[in-house]
């Protein structure tokens, strides 16, 4: 499976919450702007997909391509459209492909979505945050309400899947205003909702003003009230979570978010962006592979061993001035390790509703390059099912990595606590596993040696 994300970094106003990597100002330099961006983002295509060639990389058709920001639809739809029709060309589409663009509320209309779903776009998903003006106001978004209401109902008449994004925690909205908000947007009929805990950095303008006492402090007990909230109205209304922070009716969950976490390979496009591959050559990482750089006894494409992560150069003027010199724009990468892999496996596995699958697990913890820090004890949990009482074995002793049993009541003994249920060969968290999903991820890692 294989994915693209498209980073569009240009935003009209900065959100005082919003630690992304965007900007106001529509000409970065380097030939990154507005006006210019997608004829910069599909060079960097070509960049990547020979970059993938060089490095033995063939990837399957895209199964989804996501628009994200910034605000993309800042740009004119037409331009989404030739982004989009440049990864049909490079790398193809398959068939029921998900296309999906994120997009602020007062930056669309009828005629803009129309664009979208003629260009092949299955999906847009609105930055919502709240219904209530006064949290809008307060997390300086320019939209209204009425303006999300109106892009759903765009959406629906263009023949478009329609999500929701929103944000709870933001200082002074009430459990009232937050269940308002919910109910709103279940009322919108979407059929995909996401609900995110507000996240402060320091460097931001809210952070700046929490830390200087103008605006209180997020509260983590009114945030776990505030997320109950959400799984309750969610799921009265046939909305089940798939993901701790995402919900959908059946069979409309984000194919992208879901690829995220299931460790698939993605290129980021984009000042910024990030890309994963499962395959590549550790032993490359030292600096990007030129386009001549080739087994000098077969003239061949570099057969890849590893996993890798790059992430391009964040500051557009210099991620535009480095695809002009013919450069792949990475800031940087790295090498996947074993014991980085297993970490990246439980912490995301521990959020999906499908549940961690130990037997991966066990599998990744006999990687070759884990055995100093992880167990290689082969165990087979299809039969977690009919696992004993925590209590059948004293748990101090339970820091020995390399025993199965002593694994296996250890996860016996997080279910006795409610934190997760066991199914076969899959562990899923409960709504207080979901609250306490740190802590679970934190569990799990000791169990393995991490």
């Amino acid at each position: 499976m294989f994915e693209v994300y498209i980073h569009i970094p240009f935003c009209i106003r900065r959100c005082g919450y919003c630690d992304f990597n965007t900007y106001t100002s529509p000409d970065m330099g380097g030939g990154a702007s507005r006006s210019n961006y997608a004829t910069m983002a599909i060079a960097e295509m070509r960049l990547v997909k020979r970059w993938q060639y060089e490095h033995g990389i063939v990837e399957s058709a895209a199964s989804t391509v996501f628009f994200g920001g910034g605000t993309p639809t800042i740009l004119p739809a037409d331009d989404l459209a030739r982004m989009l029709h440049a990864v049909e060309q490079l790398w193809g589409l398959e068939p029921g492909a998900e296309i999906t663009t994120e997009a602020n509320p007062d930056t669309v209309d009828e005629d803009y979505v129309a664009a979208l779903a003629d260009a092949g776009f299955t999906r847009i998903s609105f930055g919502m945050q709240s219904a209530v003006p006064r949290v809008l106001r307060t997390l300086d978004r320019t939209h209204t309400p009425a303006n999300v209401e109106a892009g759903v109902r765009a959406a629906n008449k263009a023949g478009i899947r329609s999500s929701v994004d929103l944000i709870y925690g933001t200082p002074g909205e009430s459990l009232g205003d937050w269940r308002y908000s919910v109910k709103t947007a279940v009322d919108l009929g979407a059929n995909h909702i996401s609900a995110y805990a507000l996240t402060l950095e320091p460097t931001t303008k809210m952070g700046r003003m929490v830390r200087s006492g103008r605006l209180p402090k997020p509260d983590d007990d009114d945030e776990a009230n505030k997320y109950e909230i959400a799984e309750d109205l969610f799921s009265a209304a046939g909305l089940q979570w798939y993901e701790v922070s995402n919900w959908a009716r059946p069979g409309y969950e984000s194919q992208h978010n879901l690829g995220y976490w299931r460790n698939v390979d993605w290129a980021g496009i984009g000042p910024g962006a990030h890309s994963h591959y499962n395959r590549a050559s550790a032993s490359r990482l030292t600096g990007l592979v030129q386009s001549d750089d080739h087994d000098a006894t077969n003239n061949e494409p570099q057969t890849l061993s590893a996993g890798v992560r790059a992430w391009d150069i964040k500051h557009p003027r210099v991620w535009g001035e480095s695809i002009s010199s013919g450069t792949v724009p990475w800031q940087g990468q790295e090498a996947i390790t074993a014991k980085e892999n297993l970490e990246e496996l439980i912490m995301l596995g521990l959020r999906l509703h499908e549940g961690l699958d130990l037997n991966r697990i066990d599998r990744a913890m006999r990687e070759p390059d884990g055995d100093n820090a992880i167990g290689s004890v082969h165990a087979n949990y299809s039969n977690m099912d009919n696992i004993a009482s925590a209590d059948s074995v004293t748990l101090s002793t339970a820091n020995n990595h390399n025993d199965f049993a002593l694994r296996r009541t250890r996860i016996a003994k997080l279910a006795d606590d409610g934190l997760l249920t066991i199914h076969g060969n899959r562990v899923v968290p409960t709504l207080r596993g979901r609250l306490l999903n740190d802590y679970l991820i934190e569990q799990f890692f000791d169990m393995v040696g991490l």
